[in-house]
């Protein structure tokens, strides 16, 4: 039976909201825990942290595979999702059972890699089920309960793992394997329609929509920028306060309190009002606020060793990032033609993973010849170098929500 819009706005926002418990757990994996115990069990060096920091960023290098496969096979963005999401609970349940250093590594590239494959697959669900006037509303209030789920365990397992209690990560796993068995229920009971086969499948489709659409490939530049120096300070963050090298060393709980539990409650608050600023704001000028706060962020972290500037770092960070919860995941809806979404994310998501690849092993690697303030600075440049190539934009009053130059014309 066809459902009415509606009927697909309520199914698929009841499973979000079900499904958010799960990303909010497994999203401690990815921001401090899969890190923490490479530093503090396995003592492992820059190359395997490196790696663990850059598996988001390789999984979205493969969602321009990932798109042309589904496309090609015909399979619905929810059904693929949740396939995705059970190899991910394989990879946890396996490093698991073999807790020795290079399964814990490759599993947890695995498992972190098939989460952000899907990311272009959520984005087009929520095209097709969430009416765009209330697409920030609904996708913020889902978020807010991940990120209040988040904090819960960010601290729970903080406390849990802390001191000679690190071996204790095997029990962690599991429960993060049991997370992604959860999430693929969920999100395979949202409709969804099998994506568009037009202009072909294979994967390089996409690339197209970068030369034809002018105001996708300026955001995509500044994207770029902005990115790359987001992602080079974001693993640092965990090795600044848990590496003695810097002259922190704080203990386990209290790394997760500074990188989990205080940005993700000054997300949980923001993220309501960043949802509504989203379905409502100028795009170019929402994405400049969010640049400056990622800078801001970034110096007060890094250039200050005390607690107060820590605190104000990962507060700014928090208040930043729930905005770029929104507008990463959802911006590409207010660029792409309908039956293309999926296509656009894809490219963003391609882009930003190429970037996520490196950012970690520069940060890594530079850490050891520059002091951490200094590369505060240059990450902090790139950032202001990135809201200055808006500024035309922002002047003219422009804004890619009455359609872009592809939706005028007719997608092809």
């Amino acid at each position: 039976m066809e459902l009415s819009d509606n009927e697909r706005k309520l199914i698929t926002y009841r499973n979000e909201r079900l499904r958010a418990v799960s990303t909010g757990i497994w999203e401690t994996a990815g921001q401090t825990f899969l890190l923490l115990i490479a530093v503090r069990f396995f003592d492992s060096g820059a190359s395997a942290k490196a790696a663990i920091a850059a598996g988001n960023s390789l999984g979205l290098v493969f969602t321009l595979l990932t798109v042309s496969v589904v496309a090609h096979r015909g399979w619905s963005p929810s059904r693929a999702a949740a396939r995705l999401s059970l190899l991910s609970a394989a990879s946890m349940g396996t490093a698991a059972a073999f807790p020795i250093q290079p399964v814990f590594i490759a599993c947890s590239v695995l498992a972190l890699t098939c989460v952000t494959m899907a990311i272009p697959l959520h984005t087009q669900i929520y095209q097709d089920n969430y009416p765009s006037a209330e697409r920030g509303k609904l996708f913020s209030r889902a978020v807010m309960i991940r990120i209040g789920v988040a904090i819960a365990f960010s601290w729970l397992f903080g406390e849990a793992l802390s001191g000679e209690h690190i071996g204790r990560f095997r029990w962690l796993l599991l429960i993060y394997a049991a997370a992604h068995v959860a999430g693929a229920y969920w999100i395979s009971r949202c409709p969804s329609q099998p994506l568009t086969q037009a202009g072909g499948t294979h994967p390089w489709r996409s690339f197209r929509f970068v030369k034809e659409d002018r105001v996708f490939r300026l955001t995509l530049i500044c994207w770029m920028l902005m990115g790359f120096a987001n992602l080079m300070m974001q693993p640092l963050r965990v090795e600044y306060l848990a590496n003695p090298s810097y002259g922190l060393e704080l203990k386990t709980a209290t790394v997760a309190l500074i990188v989990g539990v205080i940005p993700n409650v000054a997300r949980l608050i923001m993220s309501p009002i960043w949802g509504w600023v989203f379905d409502r704001m100028n795009f170019f000028a929402l994405r400049a606020a969010l640049n400056v706060g990622f800078a801001v962020s970034i110096l007060a972290f890094f250039t200050s060793n005390s607690m107060a500037g820590l605190v104000t770092g990962a507060v700014v960070f928090g208040i930043s990032n729930a905005g770029g919860d929104v507008a990463w995941s959802l911006w590409v809806t207010k660029f792409a033609p309908p039956d293309r979404v999926a296509d656009y994310m894809s490219m963003h998501t391609f882009l930003t993973g190429l970037r996520g690849l490196v950012a970690p092993f520069a940060s890594f690697y530079l850490i050891t010849a520059l002091p951490v303030a200094t590369l505060g600075w240059m990450c902090a440049g790139l950032i202001v170098i990135a809201s200055l190539i808006l500024v035309r934009e922002i002047a003219a009053g422009k804004s890619p929500d009455v359609g872009t130059e592809l939706v005028k014309e007719g997608a092809k």
